[in-house]
């Protein structure tokens, strides 16, 4: 009995030295990231680890006062709020016809939405600039807002789909007792019981929309209309770069989906670990 307790014991401070390991080299570089951003360029290649010598608000006044950047914000906002909500709606109601219907070629079209998992985006890039050409979508914050929400439909699906499957059948019968349409049951009775898989989706696909730097440069080459990521690459000069503001933006930049995924973080985990909705 007691080598069993010695052993569990073990065993769980060897599992928390793990977890504080895996923590501090998650939280290292966003700690020497807002460091970075206090100091200027000089005191940060001269002491790059060490904490600045006094806090220095100036590359966030620069940030927001000499570079406009609130309008590159802005813009990563429409873009992945708008994104986001369109994948949110157009999975949850696909997702609501594979999982709850069974009819022929469901199992098929399932599988054609998975593929999107295995193919990267990428490899359609000039068609893609070919087709928004055409639609007069260049240099217009929409395209970017189609692409990302083709992006995030096929893990949309997947989750959505996987989590509908498991609500049970006798609640939809009910409500239809009650005189339901398929409308109202989507809305009053499935969407609620979604609520972990939706904050699985949003913050699955927030990340990668926020950060993304490929379709914005491909598709967008008006200043005004610049996301975050693509604004922060003009300031790496030829001959020089202002390395303090560069980290400022970077630090302002990464807050917005830390606070996001913190707030939603209790939803985040039990939609990744639930793999059902209890009754």
């Amino acid at each position: 009995m007691n080598i069993n307790i010695v052993k569990n014991s073990f065993l769980k401070t060897l599992l928390y030295c793990i977890l504080a390991l895996q923590s501090a080299v998650i939280f290292f570089p966003l700690f020497l990231m807002t460091i970075s951003s206090l100091k200027a360029s000089r005191e940060i290649f001269k002491n790059p680890f060490a904490l600045p010598s006094a806090v220095n608000l100036k590359n966030y006044i620069k940030l927001f006062i000499n570079q406009d950047y609130e309008l590159y914000f802005l813009n990563s906002i429409v873009i992945s709020l708008s994104a986001i909500l369109m994948i949110l709606v157009c999975t949850s109601l696909a997702s609501y016809a594979l999982g709850k219907y069974r009819f022929r070629g469901n199992k098929q079209i399932f599988f054609f939405f998975l593929i999107g998992l295995m193919i990267p985006i990428r490899l359609g890039t000039i068609n893609i600039m070919q087709m928004f050409l055409k639609l007069n979508l260049f240099n217009n914050l929409l395209s970017l807002i189609i692409v990302y929400t083709a992006m995030g439909i096929p893990a949309g699906i997947l989750i959505f789909t996987g989590f509908i499957r498991e609500i049970p059948e006798e609640l939809s019968d009910a409500a239809r007792i009650d005189g339901y349409g398929e409308t109202k049951i989507f809305l009053q009775v499935i969407v609620p019981l979604l609520s972990p898989a939706i904050v699985v989706v949003a913050v699955y696909n927030l990340m990668p929309i926020w950060n993304d730097f490929w379709f914005p440069l491909i598709l967008i080459n008006k200043e005004s209309l610049m996301p975050i990521p693509l604004a922060t690459a003009r300031l790496f000069g030829k001959h020089e770069t202002d390395y303090g503001l560069l980290f400022s933006i970077l630090t302002a930049a990464a807050l917005p989906p830390i606070v996001l995924f913190l707030t939603l973080s209790r939803y985040f985990i039990k939609g990744l670990t639930a793999g059902a909705i209890k009754g």
